[in-house]
């Protein structure tokens, strides 16, 4: 008798090691799981995290509460996460700046963390175009018309969600390949600088697709081009910067969810899988396209293929535009 349970006790442990932990998989999640959203409540990347933590605990029959940690310019919350235990129960969601923040801001390595091999990738969940717009009073309603009036002396100035931020990328790699000098107005978040561009304040702005739908589809505001490689299919009357003439310049904007570093394997896929199916759901979809985004999902390493690929071509493009938060 004791051999044969010795023998199934080995047996047991050789099936364990083979199927990545089941024992663990089938017990998790046995408490509250929480997702780091490293900025304010409020803006878009708050709202997606509430709706894909609101499915996501309907689908795991566990809580899974969002814990806003803002500060840094994302770097607080995402280094919180990189620290914590990788057990499955502190997750991060957040937008693409976690890759070039510690760029742009210049961090000492102990305050801030690994962008490339700190996090295991779970899901990108959604892609944002980015969108230049601009006042109906600002003298021009496309971006031929634009450069023309930034060549001829004439001030002209953009805003962007802040200094450093994609749109800040964005505008500035177009201010190279155009060669002309349009001047960086950071603003505290998306909201305020709409909410200028709107007022007249300033004439132009690199924001998201979302946060001035209702302005462009009122005539409030002008759309002049978005920034991904081909137009949008929630605004597909919108011309690229590719098509313009300006065949290097593409900047988008993605969200996405990651966990610590050493996080089981088994954890990730059933997290994966789980966000996957969410991610079709035909509300999601819905509610996506109300903020300008549209689902992907795939396996974990679309997620960091996108990291990865961020980390070297926005890196090399922040490098040599000098481009920083200060």
């Amino acid at each position: 008798m004791k051999k044969i349970f010795k023998a199934l006790c080995t047996t047991g442990i050789a099936i364990a090691a083979l199927s990545g932990g089941p024992v663990f998989a089938q017990s998790y999640p046995s408490k509250p799981i929480t997702v780091v959203v490293a900025y304010p409540p409020g803006g878009d990347t708050d709202a997606i995290a509430r709706l894909f933590a609101d499915k996501l605990s309907q689908r795991l029959k566990q809580t899974v509460v969002i814990e806003n940690k803002p500060g840094a310019g994302g770097t607080l919350g995402n280094s919180y996460v990189g620290r914590a235990l990788p057990d499955g129960y502190t997750l991060l969601f957040t937008p693409n700046p976690f890759t070039t923040a510690p760029m742009v801001l210049k961090l000492a390595p102990s305050s801030s963390y690994d962008v490339l091999n700190g996090f295991e990738p779970i899901i990108k969940t959604a892609v944002q175009p980015l969108v230049l717009v601009a006042n109906p009073n600002a003298g021009f309603k496309n971006i031929p018309e634009m450069i023309s009036v930034a060549k001829s002396g004439k001030p002209l100035s953009y805003a962007t969600p802040g200094a450093g931020s994609p749109m800040h990328v964005a505008a500035e790699w177009l201010n190279r390949s155009a060669n002309v000098k349009i001047t960086h107005i950071p603003y505290r978040g998306v909201g305020p600088s709409v909410t200028d561009v709107v007022a007249g304040h300033v004439p132009t702005a690199w924001v998201t697709l979302g946060a001035v739908s209702q302005y462009t589809s009122t005539g409030r505001l002008i759309p002049l081009a978005i920034g991904d490689a081909k137009r949008s299919p929630l605004a597909p009357g919108i011309p690229t910067l590719v098509e313009l003439g300006y065949k290097d310049v593409i900047v988008g904007a993605w969200n996405g969810f990651f966990a610590p570093k050493g996080t089981p394997a088994d954890v990730v896929r059933l997290l994966n899988s789980n966000l996957n199916e969410i991610v079709k759901m035909p509300e999601v979809v819905e509610k996506l396209a109300v903020f300008g985004a549209l689902p992907v999902g795939g396996a974990p390493d679309v997620l960091g293929k996108t990291n990865a690929s961020d980390f070297e071509v926005m890196g090399k493009v922040i490098r040599e535009l000098g481009i920083t938060a200060e």
